[in-house]
């Protein structure tokens, strides 16, 4: 008898071990959670599974896949992590039983609904971060034993693994649609100049807040933007989207770049207080082929004349959007551009490198860029200075060229 309790138990705890096997692997994020969820409470002889992940601010837990209790995912069910079963397993480092439990530790509406009398929840806690809760439970009084509850703290680990996979494999792509759907797609026709641009994603953070933009304004003049938000993920793209959003705004109200990056400015402190973001906003005029520029800790543009390499233009540097509103005036700069000229923008991922200084990019970069149209600027600049050993950061390039 004793051989086939052991036996049973180390069926159940291998049956348990396999709930990720490979089979499933064709399986998006949200079906191989109720997949593995499924085989959980066959294995435990449960009436419900449900993970719930902790919300980015770490305040809430969301039903994010069930079964037995659908309609807690149906309803977006969140938890508070201050609520007693919550906050007893984010406590804990092991599952914690609740045999009996009354509608005071029930953790949602369906669960009371569904009669659901006896729970066990373990932390979901993958590469040291704890991203929620693997809840089972039963009706009536299921007495769960410490086998029960070894075998959910393990399905937890389980599930933790894959919800970390599946979450950034879905926030990649997720990024990495926002960001392509907001680079402009053909560039505007500006008579006298040519224009490119080039994005390169990096490989070390997945896509970052990196962009650029030209839009044509009611007055016939150009505005030209590149921009760097800090941080990288879907949540650097999102912002990105906003202040992209928020300037092109701005500058139909406006024809100062410095008083468009103060209005920008004032919107990502007041409502991206944990957002900061270099810009470079300039306004070109293609019947004076001169353009205005304010730079808000952004890396100046390099400025190629004909005959002679480029050189950084001499603009000054003001405060990045979203450090604070600064009491003192943002400024702008006249820049001329001759014929023949080329102007180049770029952010920091171009020209930066581990354990070298920033002007060796710098000049690299001038080095680079030979007056040219547009097209065959981006080319050769980033043939020259995109390498494995810039891999690690966005690129982003735009170039104005008066060669036609």
């Amino acid at each position: 008898m004793r051989a086939s309790a052991d036996s049973s138990a180390e069926e159940r705890l291998r049956r348990i071990e396999l709930v990720t096997d490979t089979s499933l692997a064709h399986l998006d994020v949200n079906e191989l959670l109720r997949e593995i969820l499924a085989r959980v409470r066959d294995v435990l002889g449960v009436d419900m599974a449900t993970v719930l992940l902790l919300d980015p601010g770490g305040e809430e837990l969301i039903a994010t896949a069930s079964v037995g209790v659908e309609d807690e995912v149906r309803q977006g069910v969140r938890i508070p992590v201050g609520n007693d079963f919550a906050a007893a397993v984010l406590d804990s480092e092991r599952a914690v039983v609740f045999d009996r439990v009354d509608d005071d530790v029930l953790i949602s509406t369906p669960l009371q609904q569904k009669g659901i009398r006896s729970l066990v929840g373990a932390p979901m806690v993958a590469g040291g971060d704890t991203l929620g809760v693997l809840c089972v439970g039963a009706f009536g009084e299921h007495g769960f034993s410490d086998e029960d509850a070894g075998l959910v703290r393990i399905a937890a680990d389980r599930i933790a693994s894959v919800s970390k996979v599946g979450s950034s494999r879905a926030e990649r792509i997720a990024a990495t649609v926002l960001q392509h759907s907001l680079l402009p797609g053909r560039l505007p026709s500006v008579p006298g100049v040519s224009m490119d641009g080039r994005y390169i994603a990096g490989a070390d953070h997945g896509i970052g807040g990196d962009w650029y933009d030209v839009f044509e304004l009611p007055s016939g003049q150009v505005g030209i933007v590149i921009g760097d938000v800090v941080g990288h993920g879907l949540l650097a793209a999102v912002v990105m989207g906003r202040l992209r959003s928020a300037l092109r705004a701005y500058a139909l109200d406006d024809e100062d770049p410095a008083r468009v990056l103060h209005k920008l400015d004032r919107k990502v402190t007041y409502f991206e207080p944990d957002a900061m973001a270099t810009v470079s906003y300039a306004l070109y005029d293609p019947a004076t082929a001169r353009l205005e520029l304010s730079l808000a800790g952004h890396l100046p543009p390099v400025l190629a004349l004909p005959g002679d390499c480029g050189d950084l233009v001499k603009v000054p540097v003001d405060p990045p959007v979203g450090v604070e509103v600064s009491r003192r005036e943002r400024r702008s700069t006249t820049v001329e551009l001759p014929e023949s000229s080329v102007l180049c923008f770029y952010t920091d991922g171009l020209v930066e490198r581990r354990r070298q200084s920033i002007d060796v990019g710098l000049n690299s970069l001038c080095e680079a860029i030979e007056c040219a149209p547009a097209p065959e600027v981006c080319t050769t600049v980033t043939n020259r200075l995109v390498t494995a050993a810039s891999a690690g950061d966005d690129v982003t390039l735009l170039v104005l060229s008066r060669n036609g």
